[in-house]
This record gives C-alpha cells, structure tokens and sequence, in this order.
C-alpha cells in the first residue's frame, strides 16, 4: 500500500468512527422510544401534560427523573393552562429521530370538556424533534411553520420539567453560578407578565443537574438563547423545577435547539425488588412472592424464607424461583410457599435483597387493616362537621352556606354543568337551604359527588350485611355537628356513617325534587384550596364564596343512587326506622322516574336491591323481561344478579344466567393470568388500584354465587396487590398507615404538609407509557397518590373484612 493512500485511508476512517453507531449508543427500541442500559427517552408517549406526563422525557437508571419537554405559553404552567394538540407522531429509525407535530389551540379543550381551558387567540404549528447523538447524548430542537407574533416573543419559550422529589438538597450548576434545589420555593418575586413568580435561580447557556450524583447526573446545552433555571412551585404548588428556553423573535427552524446528556453508570442494571404483602398473610391462604428484574437479568436465584424468632432469623425454605416472563419493561419470577403455616413473622431474601418483615396468621387481618378507613379515613373527610381527635383538630365545622343553585349553561372547571332540562324550583344563584348537612369531602378536592356519596354509603350497607361489620370507636353527633376520633359513643361506627350518607343525598333530593349531581366551589382560588375545609368558605349564607349546586338529567346516575338507597335502607331499619322508610321510599321513586332509560349495569344494580330490599315481584319481572340485554353484558352485570339468582323463580332465566357467568369467569382467569399479579392490570392514567380493587369486589359477589367459576384468589389477589404486590420498586402498600410500609404521603386534604390520613387508599402505580410501572413519593400526584370516596378506601375496607372471613371459615372448617 502507497503511503498516500494509506493516509486517505486513516482520514476517512477517523472521519467515520463519530457516525458509527456503538454498541452503547442511545437508540430506538422496538417500544418506539430510545433505550441503553440505564437510560430512556421517550418522546410524547404519554398523554397527560397537566400530570407532569407526556413530552420529552428521561428515565435515568430506572426513575422517571424528567418529563414534559414541550412549547409551552406560560412560564410556569398549571393544571388549566393551554396545552397543545398532538397530531402526526413519527418514528424514523434510520436516522435515529423522533418528531411529534403538535398545534395551539386544542380545540377539544378550548372552554369545553372535562376540564376547560381558556386559550388565547393564537393558531401555530410546531415541531418537536429529538435525534440521538453519539453515547449517552440527544438533540432537542423545535421547528415553527411560522414566526411566533410579536405579542407572544417572551411568553412562549420551550420548558422541560425536572422531578422536584429527587433533586431536594442536591446541586446545580449554570455557567458561572451553582446552588442547591430548595426544598420550598423561595423568592425574590418578579412580575412575569402579570403573574408573580419566583426569580430563576440562574441563567446561561450549559446546567448540570446534580453534578455530584453519577446516577442523577444530566447536562443539558442551549445552542441557540439562554436557559433559565426556575422553580415552578411558586404559582403551583404542584409545580417541578423547569428548565426553558424562550421562542426568538422571527424563529422557524432550530427556534430551539438543546443537546441533553444524561449522565449513566457502566454495567448498571436494575436491582431485583421482592413483592410480598406489606401486611402478610392467612396460614391457609394462597402465597406467592414475587420477583422483579432488570429485563437484561434472566437469572433464577434461590430465594430463601427465614421464620425471625427472638433469637434472631432461622432458615424455613430455600429453592430457585420460577420464571414467570416479560411483563412491561421487566422480567419476573415467582416462589409459593403456600405451604408454610406455622403463625409468626417471617422475611424474605434473595441475592443481596430483603424484604420488610411480614405475618402469618389467621389473625393478619383482624387488626390494624380495615380500622383506620373506619377510625380515620372516614371520619376526616366528613363534611359539615367539626372533627377533632384529642389534641388534634382534622378540620372545622364547615361549609355551612351550602349551597346555591349552579348557573345554567355554565361549564365548571371540574366537569359539573347544569343544562336547561335540569332547572328545579330554584333560579340560579338562589340559595337552596337543607344542603349544609351529611356528606364526605372528595378526594382533595373538598366537593361532594353524588355517586361518591352513595358509593360510601352502598359498600358500607354491604359491610355490614355480608360481614355484620359492628364497631364503635367514634363519636358522631349529628346535632351538634361534632365527630370526636377514638371517643366511642356506644353506637355503630358503620350505620353513622351511613346516615351521614344519607343525609346528604336524601337532603338534597327532598330540597331539589331532584338528585343533586355535586355540590363545589365556584372558583379555581377555592378549588385549589390546602387547609382547613372550615376555611374554603365564609360559612355566611348567601355570599360569593359559596359553593353551587349543580343538577342533570342523568337516568344511569339516578339507578345507582337508587340501588345504594335501597341497600342502606335495609341495614338502617334496625338503627333509623325513619331514615331507612325514607330512604326507600326515594329509592322507588327515583328507580320509577328513570327505569327504562338507563343502561343494563345500571339496570340491574337497581332492581336487585329493591328486590333484596323490598321482595316485591315487579323488580324480578323487571330483571327477567330485560334477560337479553342484561346477560350479554354479563361482564357488568353478573356480579348484582348473582346476589338474587336464588329469588328468580325461573328456570330458564338462572340456567341462561349461569351459562353467561361460566363464559365470563373462563375469560376472567385468562386475563387474570396476562399478568404475573393474578388481577388484570391496565391502568389508563390513574393508578390501576382503585379498578383493581372495584373488580375484586364484584368478584367476590360472583364467588357468592357460583363457587364452581371463582377462586377465593380472585379477590385475595387483589388485596395483595393493594398491599404492596404490585409492579415497580415502589411496593408500598397503597393503604395509608396500613402495613411495614405504606403510602404516607398521599394527596389528601393534607397533602401541603406532606402527610397522610390513616386508612385512605391511594390510586396506587401508574403506567408511564408505554412501560414503566411508576409510583413516586410526592403528594401532588392525584393520579398515583390521591385519596377518593366512593370505592377507593371502602372497597378496600371490603376486601379486607371478605379476606378475615374467609380465613375465619377456614379455620372453622373441620
């Protein structure tokens, strides 16, 4: 070879190598986002902006560290703010680009919808693209179809939001200037276009998140403008740390552009979690403990069971675990050791992991798992009451201007509108009296829906009637308006807060001749309020701030509250002869003014218990003349006919009903076992653990019926989940104040202070799209930590009493 021409040979070679794709380069997997060992970006695969979920986003070493990377209008944005419309999202492989086109407005959501947004008058489409670079490395760039106007030039910019709960105490760089990310949000303040917000904590051309942390580690570089650093909690309370680049003035192409560099550390992988109930289980129950790996990691190790005693931990079992398969981003094994019987606590290990300490007994569930929904939970979100707890004081007495008459027409930012067709006697704004009695507080959101109400108040009935649920550790004093937390009254715990249900929906109906559809603050100011609920209102009748009343015509609304009635109604006869006349004399009213309107599920839900609740043959001719409709929708109805298949009369109505059920369990077992849980898991944006739970519930009702379809697993299964057997490092249990380790930072009314009520139920582990199990300790998070009445703590509360029975009957059993 010439010496020319083996010089032209090295220089292309060199010239080359940047172009070559290494081995552990960032690049595109086949879920559609770019992947290496220890880091992801995905690129608006997600769908929830106003949840700090969608956008360019980074997962580094196994935590979503990043997310929302997207042209934003606001400086800091909240939860009303103009978000964009996605249109065309494209994957090009061969040259390593992702690009999302989106525009404002979204007309879906400009002063309609859900959640209204106002937008301004402003029309553009952009572009969002991300192309991965060399290494760790990816460029972020945004394309405009046209200049921004002049109006927008220092509104408008691109932000990227960094998850405050990681970052707390760690460091900064930004050229010249370094600090700490505050815990709080500290100023000095400026007016940002009318807005006062924080200062950014500094500006310049190259961050580097947490320099000090290998794993946290992320460089960030503007090619074009300067990046700010801000803290976006000042406005929001719910706010992230936000990167963001302003739009240029006459901007098109490369308006922005960012070189991202997420520091990763060599070989890492991510360590096996071992998934056991935080609580423990029954000595004849089913167990099973799960394992989670890496997705690299195909290793079955050997798990070894350890018995602790007081003289410490002694070997009970050791074996290798069973592969169960690929299940989201991870590799899962399984061990049962169902088994082992012998009462006592009991850890887990397996390689270099333990789990938390848990109990087998018959008595795992007699205490300290379904009370403090009773003793707390309850109690704290009761509205129009003042509730105190020895030295401690929940809230005030509260909302005592309930309610005035909602405008007509008027789409409210929470979803509630009230149409022409569902006027009452009252004119909008007109005060309605009798609306300042019973009722539990929502969420955090301090409002009440009429279907939480009933939902509470329908699984308490059936706490009480399937379980003889009898417990009294409160004090309820309806005329005085006081609950006194573990100061017992000598009455009911249950059947008190099942009047306090009543009072609120019966109230309303007999005030409005009408179901009330929710009774919420007028403004967003109010809405957002943390703290006191005593405080969200003047309690002066007839003022501003007081919360509206809004109505619908709504007949599948108006069968569920006439379902929950009837069953109260039967349970309360004994307690309240007149409440409970009352109560089921509004339950036929109201099933009467909308029977025939409603769909199947909702259909039947009614008819059974007003047939349970009264025996009355009109309502199981009813069933039985709607027997096609309602069996092929057997999947929602199955689990309420069940309950009266014995009372149906009809031969050919139970032989069709069961065939329908065995059909529907057959597929129920199948999609039971898609995941390695045994309960069908598919979150949507929530956490999938109030479904998780609701499906147990009705499963249970069907294991009532047809024994030879179910297993007690079905709704045991689900209660394990609840409890910490469920996908992600995170297995806490989603039970406040219930377990080794549970959800004790929860977004509930007190979710400002960081806190917790014992016995709510959070919403649990949500899906990052499209694989990524997540659920983070920060109590702003309404989709994976919120609190919620009507199914989330009293099917919770359920299942609990369902799983202690069923261990009773275990032992009972010769």
């Amino acid at each position: 070879m010439n010496t020319h021409l083996g010089h032209l040979l090295t220089l292309l070679l060199l010239f080359a190598v940047p172009a070559m794709a290494s081995a552990d380069d960032l690049r595109i997997n086949d879920q559609g986002y770019f992947a290496k060992p220890g880091l992801n970006v995905t690129v608006f695969a997600d769908i929830y902006p106003d949840g700090h979920q969608t956008g360019v986003s980074i997962i580094q070493h196994g935590q979503r560290v990043a997310a929302n990377g997207d042209l934003r209008l606001e400086t800091s944005p909240g939860q009303w703010s103009p978000v964009p419309k996605g249109l065309n999202h494209q994957v090009d492989e061969k040259h390593q680009t992702i690009t999302q086109t989106l525009a404002y407005p979204d007309e879906s959501k400009d002063r309609k919808g859900f959640n209204p947004i106002a937008y301004p008058e402003l029309n553009f489409t952009y572009r969002v693209k991300v192309t991965a670079l060399r290494d760790n490395s990816f460029k972020v760039s945004v394309d405009l179809d046209q200049p921004l106007p002049a109006e927008w030039i220092g509104k408008a910019g691109f932000n990227f939001e960094l998850f405050p709960g990681h970052l707390f105490g760690k460091s900064w760089m930004l050229d010249d200037s370094a600090g700490q990310f505050p815990q709080q949000p500290n100023g000095p303040m400026i007016d940002d276009h009318g807005e006062w917000l924080n200062a950014p904590l500094a500006t310049g051309n190259t961050l580097v998140v947490a320099p000090g942390e290998p794993l946290q580690r992320i460089t960030i570089t503007s090619a074009r403008g300067e990046l700010q650093l801000l803290d976006g909690r000042s406005n929001h309370n719910n706010g992230w740390y936000i990167v963001r680049s302003l739009i240029p003035a006459g901007a098109t192409t490369n308006a922005v552009e960012w070189t991202i560099t997420p520091n990763t550390v060599a070989n890492w992988r991510y360590s096996p979690v071992i998934q056991v109930s935080q609580l423990g289980y029954g000595s004849q129950q089913s167990k099973r403990v799960i394992i989670e790996q890496d997705a690299r990691d195909h290793k079955a190790s050997t798990l070894t069971l350890y018995r602790l005693t007081a003289e410490g931990a002694v070997k009970v079992r050791s074996g290798k675990v069973s592969r169960w398969g690929k299940f989201l981003r991870y590799n899962y094994f399984t061990y049962d050791f169902s088994s082992i019987q012998e009462p006592g606590l009991y850890q887990i290990r397996y390689r270099d992991e333990r789990s938390h300490t848990f109990k087998i007994g018959d008595d795992v569930f007699a205490r300290h798992a379904w009370q403090p929904t009773l003793e707390y939970y309850l109690p704290v979100q009761m509205c129009h009451m003042k509730v105190a707890e020895k030295y401690r004081v929940w809230h005030g007495l509260c909302h005592q201007d309930d309610a005035k008459m909602s405008p007509v027409n008027h789409n409210h930012f929470d979803g509630y509108i009230a149409g022409e067709s569902t006027l009452t006697q009252f004119e909008p704004g007109q005060v309605v009296g009798g609306l300042n009695r019973g009722g539990w507080h929502d969420a955090g959101d301090y409002d009440l829906r009429v279907e939480s109400q009933i939902g509470t108040v329908w699984l308490l009935a059936m706490m009480v009637e399937q379980f003889n649920l009898n417990y009294d550790a409160t004090t309820v004093d309806q005329q005085q308006k006081l609950v006194e937390i573990h100061q017992p009254d000598g009455k009911n715990d249950a059947l008190q807060q099942i009047e306090h249900g009543l009072l609120t929906v019966l109230g309303g109906y007999q005030q409005l001749g009408r179901l009330y559809r929710g009774i919420i603050v007028p403004t967003i100011r109010q809405y957002v309020h943390l703290g006191d609920a005593a405080t969200q209102t003047d309690n002066k009748t007839g003022t501003s701030d007081d919360r509206w009343v809004f109505t619908e015509q709504n007949p599948d609304r108006e069968l569920y509250v006439a379902a929950g009635l009837a069953a109260a109604a039967r349970v309360m006869n004994d307690y309240d002869n007149v409440l409970a006349k009352r109560a089921l004399a509004a339950a036929k009213a109201i099933y009467r003014a909308a029977a025939g309107q409603g769909g199947p599920e909702n259909t039947a839900f009614a008819l059974t218990e007003l047939l349970l609740s009264t025996g009355d043959t009109e309502y199981r001719d009813a069933l039985i003349a709607q027997q096609n409709s309602l069996l092929t929708t057997i999947d929602k109805t199955g689990w309420t006919l069940g309950r009266v298949r014995e009372r149906m009369n009809n031969p050919d109505f139970v032989a069709a009903l069961d065939s329908a059920a065995s059909k529907y369990q057959a597929g129920v077992q199948r999609e039971a076992g898609d995941t390695p849980y045994g309960v069908p898991y598919k979150p949507y944006i929530w956490g999938a653990g109030w479904g998780v739970q609701s499906f147990a519930v009705k499963q249970y009702f069907y294991r009532q019926a047809w024994p030879q379809f179910t297993r007690d697993d079905d709704y045991l299964n689900a209660l394990n989940f609840v409890l910490g057997v469920h996908p992600g490092e995170n297995t806490q249990s989603f039970a406040s104040g219930v377990g080794a380790n549970s959800a004790t930072v929860a977004y509930g009314v007190n979710r400002a202070d960081w806190s917790f009520i014992p016995g709510g139920v959070i919403s649990g582990t949500a899906l990052i799209r499209p694989d990524l199990p997540e659920l983070k300790t920060w109590p702003f998070f309404w989709q994976q930590t919120e609190y919620v009445m009507g199914g989330g703590a009293t099917n919770y509360m359920f299942l609990v009493l369902a799983a202690n029975h069923y261990l009773q009957q275990q032992v009972a059993a010769p």
